[in-house]
């Protein structure tokens, strides 16, 4: 079995939860960006867990950094 074919049989798996994965970044890293005040570290901690920590570090930061307004 080849490797394309290896992939091509769990894109239908992997798609969604990949668009999800940058989905839930992106939303973290632009909430990161914008306010200035964290329950825990700084931004620049906060961008490269969120960047560098793929599923773990947006929820995270959303659980634990983000400070309630």
């Amino acid at each position: 079995m080849n490797t394309f074919d290896v992939l091509r049989e769990y894109l239908p798996v992997l798609l969604p939860l990949i668009l999800i994965e940058l989905g839930l970044a992106l939303t973290a890293l632009i909430h990161v960006l914008r306010h200035r005040h964290y329950k825990f570290g700084n931004r620049a901690l906060w961008v490269i867990v969120v960047l560098f920590v793929q599923i773990i570090g947006p929820v995270a930061y959303f659980v634990f950094g983000r400070e309630e307004s």
